[in-house]
């Protein structure tokens, strides 16, 4: 194996660990919106709010809904894909070996690094919502205990 064959294979490999990094991660904050949502709601619905913190938290929950797309769209499986296990579901035996004699190694790397900047991206956006949301929820909690009446 050449030193070139060696670098595409080592960089195909990171960059598929790079979108498993990401998914995890994805997954991990998926659960934290969930148990946020969760807990607000139950929160919220036992407790008498004030016209402020309705709206506050109201804001908050959604930045939390939006966050929970946002995860959510970014783990979607893209099945019309140029790449993997929905090209070779297309291919007949014959097409896939001819296809696999060809050096299709950059154009992969490619692919694969353009998806994971996109899920890396979402990933980041859903963090945003989630921090701002979660201050809004923070920011009701306040009102509705000493606050604003």
């Amino acid at each position: 194996m050449s030193a070139a064959d060696r670098n595409l294979t080592t960089a195909h490999a990171e960059v598929k660990a790079e979108i498993a990094r990401t998914d995890t991660k994805t997954g991990l904050l998926l659960a934290f919106v969930g148990a946020v949502l969760a807990g607000a709601w139950t929160v919220a619905r036992d407790l008498p709010l004030n016209f402020p913190a309705h709206v506050v938290g109201g804001v908050g929950m959604v930045l939390l809904v939006a966050a929970a797309g946002l995860l959510l769209r970014s783990v979607r499986p893209n099945i019309k894909g140029r790449h993997g296990f929905p090209l070779w579901a297309t291919l007949t035996a014959e097409e896939i070996a001819a296809t696999l004699s060809e050096d299709t190694l950059s154009a992969d790397i490619a692919g694969l690094s353009r998806l994971a900047v996109a899920k890396f991206t979402g990933l980041r956006r859903a963090v945003d919502l989630t921090c701002a949301g979660g201050a809004l929820l923070a920011l009701a909690a306040v009102i509705a205990v000493g606050g604003a009446r």
